[in-house]
């Protein structure tokens, strides 16, 4: 990891990143444990895990659409970025609440609206903040400290499981706090760049301006889209967990392995792809999916579940902020926004 590349990465940046920590580290506190939650204590079934993870997946993916959008007609980022963090935080203490599936259907959709709402903004606004010539190292780098995050909410799930003897709600109850702190880092730490007057959108976006997106960008929405079809809800990696007899105060650390090994592979892979080819490493990505998804198919015990999981935060950290690095490098800088709508398998903050 080069010393001047990551001084030359803006602060703001940096507190995207930290913004997308804290955020994550609650989120992961929840999710590493509520698959179980749902069929232990709420005695719902996998295919009800299913369906709230694809409601709710699903639901993220359609209000991104249109949140990109506004930020490009607004020229204001950080405020839906601010707005979409704000409702996944008071979102939080829902969870503990539940007492039922279907409060903790309300609970994923609510969380994901928040997901769908921030995306594109701060995406767009990553892009707006990063010097072209450091613009994959500016993604992989926010990208690695989400996923710092996504592994030690789960670590951090693991010890409080054992410190509350087991007691998923009360862990739910600590994971509130991280999220309101991020809430806190976005409000005081990142700055939001100017835009010049020429730059900014006086009349709504038109669906003609979907032309000059270009055929780069539509090819690489198409392999977005791709990924998010080849790929399944992490949520059965946490239940694949518990089939191969894991106890149950350890299935989180099946999120802990699979997000460090993402946390250091993003920042690695989008440095490089800021001196090789993109498209070479995103090929990269995909091979790591498909030996993924072959180990875990086979997984018969806690080595190869181990592997697989290894082999899935490799994917992740090889692809996900690389594609939106490339969102960036294909779109016209007024409709940065729109265009970082684009699917994506994205993570969880």
């Amino acid at each position: 990891m080069s010393e001047k590349t990551l001084k030359n990465i803006p602060r703001s940046i940096w507190a995207l990143g930290i913004v997308s920590l804290f955020m994550d580290t609650s989120s992961e506190m929840i999710h590493s444990l509520l698959p179980v939650f749902m069929v232990v204590s709420l005695g719902a079934s996998v295919t009800a895990v299913g369906v709230v993870e694809g409601i709710a997946e699903a639901t993220a993916m359609i209000v991104r659409i249109f949140s990109g959008t506004l930020s490009d007609y607004l020229g204001r980022r950080k405020f839906l970025t601010l707005i979409g963090y704000g409702l996944a935080a008071f979102t939080k203490p829902l969870f503990p609440m539940a007492d039922s599936i279907g409060m903790v259907m309300f609970a994923r959709f609510s969380d994901r609206v928040g997901k769908g709402i921030r995306g594109a903004p701060r995406d767009a606004l990553i892009g707006d903040l990063a010097p072209p010539a450091i613009r994959g190292a500016c993604f992989g780098l926010r990208q690695s400290l989400d996923t710092i995050g996504a592994f030690s909410g789960p670590a951090l799930a693991i010890f409080l499981m054992l410190l509350f003897a087991g007691n998923i709600q009360a862990v739910m109850w600590v994971a509130v706090i991280p999220a309101f702190l991020s809430i806190a880092i976005l409000l005081v730490a990142v700055k939001e760049p100017k835009r010049q007057s020429t730059e900014i959108q006086k009349t709504p976006i038109r669906l003609n301006d979907i032309r000059h997106m270009g055929a780069a960008y539509w090819q690489l929405v198409f392999i977005a889209a791709l990924f998010t079809l080849a790929r399944f809800s992490e949520a059965f990696l946490v239940l694949k967990a518990q089939d191969a007899g894991l106890p149950l105060v350890f299935i989180p650390m099946v999120m802990v392995v699979m997000n460090i090994t993402y946390t250091l592979s993003a920042y690695p892979a989008g440095k490089m792809s800021d001196k090789r080819d993109r498209k070479v490493v995103l090929l990269a990505g995909v091979a790591l999916l498909m030996a993924a998804d072959i180990v875990l198919a086979m997984t018969e015990n806690w080595w190869m579940l181990a592997a697989g999981v290894s082999l899935w935060g490799l994917h992740m950290g090889f692809t996900q902020g690389l594609l939106a690095a490339m969102v960036t490098d294909t779109a016209p800088a007024r409709l940065r926004g729109t265009a970082s709508d684009a699917p994506r398998s994205g993570h969880r903050a």
